[in-house]
This record gives C-alpha cells, structure tokens and sequence, in this order.
C-alpha cells in the first residue's frame, strides 16, 4: 500500500469511527479479509485520481478496486461519514478555526420532490395535439 495515500494523522481520526471487523468462521473461513486502512486507501485512491473502481491498481493500493468500493458501501451503510464529519467540525470548533461568517449554505443535494410548485401548467412538446378519443 502506498504510505501517502493513508497518512496516520488520518487514519487515527477515522480508525474508530469503523464498524467492528466480522469474526472469522473456524470451518472453511475463506480468504483473509483486506485491512481497513488498505481498503481505504483503494478509495481515496479513486476520489484522489478520478479512475474507475475496476481499474484500481492493486498492485500499487494492496486491494482491488471492487473490494474497496464493497468496503465503502459497507461503512456508508454503518454511518462512518456523518460520524467523521461530526468529528472534524467538533475539532475544528475546538481549535476555533470554523468561520461561519463565511459560509454557504447548497441544497442542490436535496430532492424537489415531484418538481416542486407550478405557477403554471407545462406547455406541451408535441407538434399538434392528439385527438380526443371519445
């Protein structure tokens, strides 16, 4: 794995806010399981260059690319990015270097739900309108 992908700074503050690693099974326990850190690396190496997920070197990151993203679904399903957001924003309160003064507020991540409120109706795209058919 590639040290400057994970630096420990960063992999200390994330390193708890991991889901617990699943227990081995004693019969037929399969393949040893990817470490976290080298599964983190697989996806900051895809957010850092921009490849897809298939064409992630394992050679250079330690994983392939699908065990990364599969480690990725899991800790967003665990909650692990809210938590570290909360955690990065609670330190930098603490180190009074969060300006709100200066911030902005994006909701084009939010849905308008069924296209929100029309003044108007839609005017239609077809070329002539259709015949009634009663």
């Amino acid at each position: 794995m590639r040290a400057d992908l994970v630096p420990d700074a960063l992999w200390e503050r994330i390193a708890p806010l991991l889901p617990p690693v699943p227990e081995r099974r004693r019969r037929y326990p399969g393949r040893l399981r990817v470490p976290d850190r080298t599964a983190l690396a697989g996806v900051l190496y895809v957010l850092r260059t921009g490849v897809a997920w298939r064409d992630v070197p394992a050679e250079t990151v330690g994983c392939s690319g699908v065990t990364a993203w599969r480690r990725l679904r899991d800790w967003t399903e665990a909650g692990v990015w809210p938590r570290l957001h909360a955690a990065l924003l609670t330190e930098l309160r603490r180190a009074n270097l969060l300006d709100m003064d200066d911030c902005a507020v994006d909701g084009s991540h939010v849905r308008a739900l069924k296209g929100g409120i029309m003044s108007v109706p839609h005017r239609s795209t077809a070329p002539v309108p259709a015949q009634s058919t009663t």
